[in-house]
């Protein structure tokens, strides 16, 4: 890597970093905001609001850096455009191409850094932000393990095995404790659907009551079950695809179509998440043809809000077909590729013509 290869890479590297901070203290102060609607409902209070704050910012990291990748390049090639810094390295001996190579250069390194992010660090401290937030509202201790869902509700553990799409609960067991500390009660029904205020019905219940001297069962086709446990605590364990890393979205999708299961949405985010380096190349390529050129017709300041126009626009537009896929049923590999490549076939083109 020469001298002016590294100089370039350093600063578009610089400038992305700002974009991505200056980005994520926006949005986290948006967050904060909408946040406060919430404090003082249980024991969610200010720290916790910082700590949501905390555990959420990786996923929005990862999610802004292709807009902060086009920012930071077309502010830094700008600049370099404007001090004649880009035209002066043109003399020294690099070419439109060396420049353009030392911008896809500096994207390598953001695409590693948002890989490891989006993958390794951005689920499991989404998943800690959602934990944190709903324990925190509701009294109930919450634990995800293995064999489901537990809660405790005063002297009560509920194991919940599944929650269905539409909020219903299947596979429920309900233990007592007395004072002792003892098993009392031992309840497991089939379904429970929540009746609102505090109330669920319980369907095909069996019921043991166990003491030191006997225990009983008896068999109850419904019942109603007065709980504290709210709708919204189980939210944290219904699986957000967008949540979830490359290897899980793969292993989920596999899980339901062995089950017969509807997959498309998981696929769409799984290809989502595999496009999403080329969004970053795509990206950068998208701000080099407004400032690299030597043409005079349209200025500095012209030339990037062209740039941030296509790529805010890409955004939308990539969100538009994901969902019209997913209504669709269309193919998931199809629609997370055909936005960006439709971006990288213009951005090549108006590459050609700064070059031509």
């Amino acid at each position: 890597m020469n001298v002016l290869t590294a100089y370039i890479v350093k600063e578009i590297l610089k400038g992305s970093f700002i974009a991505i901070l200056l980005l994520l203290t926006l949005f986290n102060l948006f967050t904060f905001s909408d946040q406060l609607k919430d404090l003082g409902v249980g024991n969610y209070g200010l720290k916790e609001i910082f700590y949501y704050l905390a555990l959420t910012s990786p996923t929005v990291f990862y999610e802004l850096m292709p807009a902060s990748a086009l920012l930071g390049s077309l502010f830094i090639l700008g600049a370099m455009g404007n001090n004649r810094e880009l035209i002066a390295m043109q003399a020294a001996g690099l070419s439109i191409f060396g420049i353009i190579r030392a911008v896809l250069l500096a994207g390598a390194i953001l695409v590693i850094i948002s890989i490891l992010v989006g993958e390794f660090i951005a689920p499991v401290t989404e998943r800690a932000a959602r934990v944190l937030k709903v324990t925190a509202q509701n009294e109930q201790v919450v634990m995800d393990a293995k064999y489901g869902l537990w809660l405790r509700e005063g002297k009560k553990f509920i194991n919940v095995r599944k929650i269905q799409d539409d909020g219903s609960l299947s596979d429920i067991s309900i233990y007592e404790l007395d004072d002792q500390r003892r098993l009392r009660y031992s309840t497991h029904a089939e379904t429970a659907t929540f009746q609102g205020r505090q109330q669920w019905k319980l369907e095909k219940i069996q019921q043991s009551t166990i003491s030191t001297q006997q225990m009983s069962a008896t068999h109850y086709d419904e019942q109603a079950w007065q709980s504290s446990v709210a709708p919204d605590l189980l939210k944290i364990v219904v699986v957000n695809p967008n949540n979830l890393s490359l290897y899980d979205l793969a292993m989920y999708i596999s899980f339901l179509k062995n089950n017969a299961q509807k997959s498309h949405e998981f696929e769409l985010a799984f290809w989502g998440r595999v496009v999403n380096p080329l969004i970053v190349f795509v990206m950068l390529l998208v701000s080099t043809p407004f400032v690299i050129g030597v043409k005079r017709g349209v200025n500095m300041g012209g030339r990037m809000m062209i740039g941030v126009v296509i790529g805010m626009g890409f955004n939308i537009i990539d969100k538009i077909v994901g969902h019209v896929g997913l209504i669709y049923d269309l193919n998931p590999p199809l629609m997370a590729f055909a936005p960006s490549l439709t971006v990288l076939m213009l951005a090549l083109w108006a590459l050609k013509r700064v070059q031509g």
